[in-house]
């Protein structure tokens, strides 16, 4: 794999730039016969936000699902806050998801619930609190993290796409994860939509000082939200550095792929 150097993106906030967060080496995955993932290595350090850029279908949100447990590795090791994954209890995966937040791509919120619902229920049913008051005040700090505030007692099927991506996103962010998983964050926006929202993803891992992995073919937002990128082609990561970098790279396959999707 093609590794492109550029110092870090200075950020206004000191971190540990040596602390591995998740850690997946020799990963392998497959369906059937259709390999998905064919050996991937990949670190992310805290407080940093990974982008992994492909096309559809290369195998992208395959790699997250094994790092929350949804899919079991048929060969490697997926390793998150330095415990083996596949070795967890079902009591073990539960405490580590409390961890991770995942934004999904239609941002999965419950239709028959209003805003303030959704995020209430991973408040009760996640961390099992019961103050009232303190509820009202991590979901009013969280919406009001997405401008979202005013729309607290509306139903998902009164919101724009992107008023729905940021209610999403806020419950993602009302349990105060460690770790975020962004599955396409932008798909289906328009692209000053979808800019609003990577923005967003930046000002979150600034102001929460969360460590991400962007999961995305849209190269609007890996130029926003990145601080490194690894670009995934036919199940193997074949290219890894910045933006910008991996933008001038004179590889012949990172130009086409660049070429491909500007």
């Amino acid at each position: 794999m093609e590794q492109v150097k550029e110092k870090s993106k200075q950020k206004p906030e000191a971190k540990k730039p040596d602390e591995v967060v998740i850690s997946i080496k020799g990963l392998k995955k497959s369906f059937g016969k259709k390999h998905v993932l064919n050996n991937i290595n990949l670190e992310l350090k805290r407080g940093e936000n990974l982008v992994i850029l492909g096309r559809s279908g290369t195998g992208k949100s395959v790699t997250i699902q094994c790092i929350v447990g949804m899919l079991k590795p048929d060969e490697g090791s997926v390793k998150v806050f330095g415990e083996e994954v596949a070795d967890m209890t079902d009591k073990e995966l539960k405490e580590l998801r409390v961890k991770i937040g995942f934004l999904f791509q239609s941002g999965a919120l419950y239709d028959s619930m209003t805003v303030r619902e959704n995020l209430e229920f991973p408040l009760t049913r996640i961390l099992k609190l019961t103050d009232q008051a303190d509820i009202d005040k991590r979901v009013e700090t969280a919406l009001e993290s997405v401008g979202l505030l005013e729309s607290i007692d509306k139903l998902p099927s009164d919101l724009s796409g992107g008023m729905r991506k940021r209610a999403g996103l806020a419950r993602t962010i009302v349990v105060n994860p460690e770790i975020i998983l962004y599955d396409e964050p932008t798909t289906g926006l328009d692209p000053i939509t979808s800019r609003e929202i990577s923005e967003l993803i930046l000002s979150i891992q600034k102001q929460n000082k969360t460590s991400s992995i962007i999961i995305t073919h849209d190269m609007q937002c890996a130029r926003i939200t990145s601080d490194r990128m690894m670009i995934m082609d036919e199940g193997e990561y074949i290219a890894e550095g910045t933006f910008d970098n991996l933008h001038k790279s004179k590889d012949k396959i990172v130009e086409l792929f660049f070429n491909d999707i500007l």
